[in-house]
């Protein structure tokens, strides 16, 4: 489906989101497996967790959702049961990945399948280290899906440093150790989000200039009702959209402030972004608040390699500031972008390209400075929903506005887009 969008001069009123994506897909996979009801408001209700959410199903749990809320009847400790067909993922790589660390301590064989989109992306980095803590895990296409996971008597404690600074690969080896009886001890390069941990309460220690989180059986998730915040990366959308209009202003209620997620609110600062937060409060161990967006001048900056996995999702919204910004944006050391639902940094040089910018493409990135020529400019999505989102805004941002195919693709994170961006005009 092809979506055209018109000018937008000005944006302002109110809006509340849908539930984080990362915290959502986490809280019901944790309530999967505690033992009895929880019960989560305000759970994303989108095409990713809905598959995370079909997949537990498929093990046995019993999972109702009515609208944003969805109730959990957990399995408890290894009590999820052998599935009747392959588990099947979506486009959603955070279901896959976590999912296998939990599915190597399971008692019987399961296969992960996935949409063509997630079968082209790399799973042999979860293979690798959850086969060093004895799992049998195996892929049978070169490190893509399907991947095969049988019961394994082997399974035991590791510490591990990762290669990769790559919140699922973490995450999958957590919830492996999560049902051993020894300590696991995951050593992350860079810090990288941290919801696995805020949600079981995990211990973190710096331990020189590296973040050392540990897990076992002790830390195995009990029921709970919790409200997930509104997707940071979500808002990151009507943040830049409404820095970028003239006299707008937003306010973003209940968003997500989890300190590995605020960089896109850092850099977008710097940059000379007016953003207040206000309203600060705790849930769960994740921090959230409300936000006041106020149009601003903005200014390329420079953006810092420890900071770029706090930013990944973020990106391609980020170059659309930049693009407005005064001064060449640049983004390096995001060569993970190239593994996302499309080659992120591909997509987006191909996009401006069109545009008639002046774009350079590195492996780890990419930098786009120049004007924009062409008049009807019609961009490709690449079935990429952070990328369909972002060409969206740049489009209502022109005077002659622009199309995005297959615009459909953003029900894999926010299927309300198109009617958010009404409720504000």
């Amino acid at each position: 489906m092809m979506q055209e969008f018109n000018y937008i001069e000005k944006i302002e009123g109110k809006l509340s989101l849908p539930g984080d994506k990362s915290v959502s897909h986490r809280a019901v996979m944790f309530a999967s497996l505690a033992k009895g009801k929880s019960v989560i408001d305000n759970c994303l209700n989108a095409d990713d967790v809905n598959s995370t959410i079909s997949c537990f199903r498929e093990l046995g749990c019993r999972i109702e959702r009515k609208g944003d809320i969805v109730i959990v009847e957990g399995s408890g400790f290894k009590g999820l049961k052998k599935p009747q067909k392959d588990l099947y993922a979506g486009n959603s790589g955070t279901t896959a990945r976590l999912i296998s660390g939990i599915l190597c301590a399971q008692n019987f064989e399961s296969v992960i399948t996935g949409d063509e989109s997630l079968s082209r992306r790399p799973m042999k980095r979860v293979i690798g280290p959850l086969s060093l803590m004895g799992a049998d895990i195996n892929s049978a296409d070169g490190g893509a899906l399907p991947v095969t996971i049988k019961p394994s008597k082997l399974l035991h404690p590791v510490s591990y440093e990762m290669e990769v600074a790559s919140a699922q690969v973490k995450s999958a080896l957590l919830l492996a150790g999560l049902h051993l009886e020894g300590i696991t001890r995951i050593t992350e390069p860079e810090k990288t989000r941290n919801h696995t941990e805020n949600l079981l309460n995990l211990l973190v220690e710096e331990i020189e200039g590296k973040n050392v989180i540990s897990v076992s059986k002790e830390n195995y998730p009990l029921n709970f009702e919790m409200t997930v915040p509104s997707d940071i990366s979500s808002a990151a959308f009507f943040i830049v959209f409404a820095l970028l209009s003239n006299s707008s202003e937003l306010v973003i209620e209940n968003v997500l402030l989890n300190e590995t997620r605020t960089g896109i609110l850092e850099i977008l600062k710097r940059m000379g972004g007016n953003i207040a937060i206000t309203d600060e409060k705790i849930n769960n161990g994740e921090k959230s608040g409300t936000l006041i967006v106020k149009n601003s001048k903005l200014r390329n900056c420079s953006i810092e390699k420890e900071l770029v996995p706090n930013i990944i999702d973020e990106i391609p919204i980020l170059s659309i500031a930049g693009l407005f910004a005064e001064g060449k944006f640049e983004i390096r050391n995001a060569k993970e972008l190239r593994f996302k639902e499309s080659d992120r940094i591909k997509a987006l040089c191909e996009n401006y390209k069109y545009m008639g910018l002046e774009v350079e493409e590195f492996e780890d990135g990419f930098s786009i400075q120049g004007e924009i020529n062409g008049r009807n400019l019609v961009f490709e999505s690449f079935l990429d929903h952070r990328i369909a989102m972002s060409f969206a805004v740049l489009s209502m941002l022109r005077k002659n506005g622009g199309k995005v195919n297959n615009f459909e693709c953003v029900e894999i994170s926010n299927p309300e887009f198109l009617n958010q961006i009404k409720s504000i005009v």
